[in-house]
């Protein structure tokens, strides 16, 4: 199986890409699945399909030809399927404090609902092997970030917290209930949970797997974009994703005479140079501006072709890993790609058996491995592009600094 995340800043054309390169794979004889994670759903929209305005198809795929479906989620089909106790502790819980029905049902859906139900969703057709190829038209940046972000953050969570917020809960439950009319979360809420995170099981792994998963960002030659592309290669290796591939979507074709062009295609190009420079030696696909909307099946495969030409749009473009931990004399070394990142930027802190590193707003729990844990003298380095992590030290427990 093959997984490829589509993702940049908002408006750059992300579902387009997506979308034709569903159309190339399918063409290859293998069954694809394009799912959108963006909440403004567009896929149906691109593929021109004669539709209500809302129609989702309940969340569920809609074929496009025998090969080849599409889905957007419907977070009210989802939360039926699988929030169903959890939603209704939360709504109950903002019903409590005074809001009428209505509102605390809707405001009981929390961020992060939608994402963790295309994780169940990716994590149940790789077991059941139902799609060859799984595209992702991702929501614009941070939210990107959020959802590749969550496997992680529900594991730190259920390890270190969760078992305690029952037991917790448990003990507390008989004397809330005589003192106060707020309702503590009853055992249904914390199976729910449970079970949501035993059917995602897995799925870190194959996020981060590069020999399935990578990510390909697409981006305009504007500088604006250009510096959110730069922040989001960064941020997903930080998240140990692997990049293969920058597709820069709407270029001025060379041929346009018009001198009212004259000087952005001039910028254009500067920032086309400046993008090879910040992203060498990950490929990047020059896509030019089409005439109009590329809206509809044929001018998707059209635009296809422009990306991909005759490469196979499955090909890891380029190969690296973001994460390394290297065994050395006197300990292990984790070598962590970080570009464009400055040493003021990163923030490291050593919990016994985790790393936490934090760049601008986003932070992320780095396991340790049970040989790397107890060393306990840890100095960092920062060495062009990569954050070199040295654990040093007796096997002793002691952190020393």
């Amino acid at each position: 199986m093959r997984i490829i995340l589509f993702a940049g800043k908002g408006g750059v054309g992300k579902t387009s890409v997506a979308a034709a390169t569903g159309i190339k794979t399918s063409q290859m004889g293998l069954k694809t699945v394009v799912m959108s994670l963006d909440v403004a759903h567009s896929l149906g929209d691109i593929f021109d399909f004669d539709r209500d305005l809302l129609d989702q198809n309940k969340g569920q795929p809609t074929e496009i030809n025998p090969k080849l479906w599409i889905q957007e989620l419907d977070i009210q089909e989802e939360i039926q399927r699988y929030w169903g106790d959890i939603h209704a502790y939360l709504s109950s819980l903002l019903n409590t404090a005074g809001l009428d029905d209505v509102l605390a049902e809707e405001l009981a859906i929390l961020p992060g609902m939608e994402e963790i139900s295309l994780l169940l969703y990716i994590n149940q057709y790789v077991r059941e092997e139902k799609f060859d190829v799984i595209l992702l038209d991702c929501a614009p940046t941070g939210e990107s970030l959020r959802f590749i972000s969550i496997p992680t953050t529900l594991e730190w969570y259920m390890n270190k917290i969760f078992k305690v917020e029952r037991r917790f809960a448990k003990y507390l439950r008989p004397v809330a209930k005589r003192v106060t009319d707020v309702p503590l979360p009853g055992d249904d809420y914390f199976q729910a949970i449970e079970d949501l995170f035993s059917k995602l099981k897995g799925v870190d792994k194959i996020l981060v797997d590069p020999a399935m998963t990578t990510v390909r960002l697409v981006t305009n030659p504007e500088k604006v974009v250009l510096n959110e592309t730069r922040r989001a290669f960064m941020y997903f290796c930080l998240y140990k994703m692997s990049i293969d591939a920058i597709i820069m979507n709407r270029m001025l074709p060379g041929n346009v005479q018009d001198t009212y062009f004259k000087d952005w295609m001039k910028g254009q190009e500067h920032h086309l140079e400046k993008a090879r420079d910040y992203f060498n030696p990950v490929p990047i696909f020059p896509v030019n501006l089409f005439g109009g909307e590329v809206i509809g099946y044929s001018r998707l495969e059209d635009l296809a072709n422009k990306i991909y030409g005759v490469r196979d749009p499955l090909e890891r473009f380029y190969k690296e890993e973001p994460h390394q931990f290297i065994k050395e004399n006197n300990g292990y070394r984790l070598k962590l790609k970080l570009p464009f990142a400055l040493k003021k930027d990163v923030e490291l802190n050593k919990r016994y058996d985790e790393l936490v590193i934090r760049i601008g707003g986003f932070k992320r729990h780095i396991l340790l491995p049970r040989q790397v844990a107890p060393l306990n003298s840890v100095k960092a380095k920062l060495e062009k592009e990569y954050l070199n992590v040295l654990f040093e030290g007796d096997d002793d427990g002691r952190e020393k600094g």
